[in-house]
């Protein structure tokens, strides 16, 4: 019931087109001017996003912030977010700054403009508000990584009891109890750092109860209180299985079923709000996601629980224990392997992202540490084989020495018991097919060699768990890295996020007058600096540095490699000089000619080359 109940929350939301929410549109246009102020302000994403209280800030020409309304969804599109504005505003470039959660839980921003009228003479940054606290951000990676770390423990541990413990008395209480604490912990602190994550704000906003309601309605907040459900039933499951006396039953198909379930279901908890619930086939990378997971766990959280069974379990109980774990890692890691890749292949895209973006170069790193950790336990694997052999060998001459004796033949004088002749059933006294031992010594650890296995095969997993330590980080850190199949998409929208680009061009000029106004400099802003209509701003700057106001500034736009020109850019003077209809009408190489006149008689025409691109 409760595996279902999450399944339905991923597929509920729908199949979203990337992996990380790309603005595809807005509307009005980025950079565009329009003559009535519009109503409201709409944009258009790759995927479903989920909105915010503050995922809209605009700021009119003053820079000072517009009131808004409410952020919802445009015609209850989930791949929209729409804010109204006020009737009227003022002429002049208004400044939008948007903040989103996509549908993998992870933040996306930025910002766009538009005008009014005409565009406003000059432009300052726009704080577009908060990327990301320091310390939110580090407390919030931090507890993912304690979550990655108890999962993998609690899951490696308790199948690794199911599985391979054949002894009643198990050393894994302990870890199991810990994982499980941590894990519940580490979900609870990244419940109530979820709002603040997401705004982008510090921690002590963690208990607003507003955020916090939000949170606990939005997907990723229903999946950590799945989280938190699965985690209360297993805890009632291995109350269950601690009480039950005859643990030699491992295989126990309502124990393994049990613990399978529990198992994928807390997997399917991280699942449906990372990237796997977002991009290219979701239900195959949700599949696949699970599995991965799953097998992470039993194979590095079993590692943790081999080696305390290496320093606290006999010899006798290792040369059964080990075998069967080494048999079960090599399972794991052949699922690791072929989901591996798949992921990989989704994620990226293309060979070129694995050099190209971050996404790239984690999973390089990640490669690289599986590597060292597969050759690690290639190597345990050789003392495991070693520790093995000794219990294989005394079977295999124990079963040849007695079908090697013939039906109806005497017994050998060992084994009827002849004077002078250690009986082979008297209690205390070593088997005469078996090598003399020291009392108490196990099998698998004798004079030296068994010894010297153990501790070898403790040193080679004790690498393991290390470099599985290592493995755990970046996988934390590629869950918040933007995928290079998503990265690509993004490059591929037409460009949004930024104020539009302009071109400014300085031109000295000099009349030969000596006066303030006799020489300076023009400011000239071309905006955008592309094919098709452009503004223009001039602002005039005397021999002090400081705007002056003079009779005339004309500017003309030639292409000479074209024929095209001169255009006339028909500035007007209001409090400076300044156009919106420039229609440049092909790219290249204008040359741009600035005449200013400072009196009846005095001017200057300067030439400058602006480069229009298409």
């Amino acid at each position: 019931m409760l595996l279902g109940t999450v399944l339905v929350l991923l597929f509920l939301s729908g199949a979203p087109a990337s992996a990380h929410a790309a603005l595809s549109g807005t509307d009005p246009d980025d950079g565009s001017v329009v003559k009535q102020a519009p109503r409201s302000v709409t944009l258009t994403f790759t995927e479903s996003v989920g909105l915010l209280d503050d995922s809209f800030r605009v700021f009119g020409p003053d820079q000072r912030r517009v009131h808004t309304g409410e952020a919802t969804h445009a015609d209850g599109r989930s791949g929209t977010a729409r804010v109204g504005l006020p009737r009227k505003l003022a002429q002049g470039t208004y400044t939008v700054a948007w903040r989103v959660v996509s549908a993998d839980s992870h933040p996306v921003s930025g910002a766009f403009s538009f005008s009014v009228g005409k565009r406003s003479a000059t432009s300052t940054q726009i704080d577009t508000g908060p990327d990301e606290d320091p310390l939110t951000g580090g407390l919030y990676d931090a507890a993912r990584y304690l979550a990655y770390l108890a999962a993998a423990l609690l899951v490696g541990a308790a199948a690794f009891a199911l599985l391979c413990r054949p002894a009643k008395r198990s050393p894994l209480r302990r870890p199991l109890v810990t994982a499980w604490w941590t894990l519940l912990g580490s979900t609870v602190v990244l419940l109530l750092l979820r709002a603040p994550y997401e705004a982008g704000a510090g921690p002590a906003t963690a208990f607003d109860a507003s955020a916090l309601g939000r949170t606990l309605t939005s997907r990723p907040g229903l999946a950590l209180l799945a989280r938190l459900a699965v985690l209360l039933l297993t805890a009632v499951f291995l109350v269950w299985l601690s009480r039950r006396r005859d643990h030699r039953d491992r295989r126990d198909p309502v124990a393994l079923a049990s613990g399978t379930t529990l198992a994928a279901a807390l997997a399917l908890t991280w699942a449906v709000a990372e990237h796997a619930s977002a991009g290219i086939q979701v239900p195959l990378a949700m599949t696949s996601s699970v599995l991965h997971l799953l097998a992470t766990g039993v194979w590095l959280g079993g590692l943790v629980a081999l080696l305390l069974t290496l320093r606290r379990s006999s010899g006798e109980d290792l040369t059964e224990v080990v075998p069967r774990f080494s048999r079960i890692a090599f399972a794991s890691v052949t699922v690791l392997v072929v989901t591996g890749v798949y992921q990989s292949w989704r994620g990226l895209g293309s060979v070129s992202a694995l050099s190209g973006t971050s996404y790239g170069r984690l999973l390089l790193a990640k490669l690289a540490a599986v590597t060292v950790l597969v050759l690690a336990a290639g190597y345990s694997r050789r003392w495991t084989a070693r520790l093995a052999a000794p219990a294989t060998t005394r079977t295999v001459a124990a079963v040849r020495e007695r079908v090697a004796q013939p039906v109806g033949a005497p017994l050998a004088p060992e084994a009827a018991g002849e004077p002078g002749t250690p009986d082979a059933g008297e209690p205390g006294m070593p088997d005469a097919g078996e090598p003399e031992r020291p009392e108490g010594q196990a099998l698998g650890s004798g004079d030296g060699d068994g010894e010297e296995q153990r501790r070898g095969l403790r040193r080679s997993v004790l690498i393991e768990v290390a470099v599985a330590a290592v493995v755990l980080l970046i996988t934390t850190l590629l869950t918040t890295t933007l995928p290079g199949r998503a990265q690509a998409e993004a490059a591929q929208q037409a460009p949004a996020g930024a104020l539009p680009p302009t071109t400014l061009i300085t031109v000295p000029y000099d009349t030969g007058v000596k006066s303030l106004t006799g020489r300076g400099t023009v400011q000239v802003t071309l905006d955008p600096g592309r094919v098709g209509e452009n503004g223009v701003q001039a602002v005039v700057h005397g021999s002090d540095q400081g705007p002056i106001t003079v009779p005339e500034v004309r500017i003309t736009f030639t292409l000479p490699s074209k024929k095209v020109g001169p255009i006339d850019a028909g500035l007007t003077d209001i409090g400076y000089w300044s156009t919106n209809s420039v229609n440049l009408p092909l790219p290249g190489t204008w040359t741009m000619k600035t005449t200013v006149r400072v009196s009846d008689v005095d001017q200057v025409t300067v030439s400058k080359r602006v480069r229009i691109t298409s």
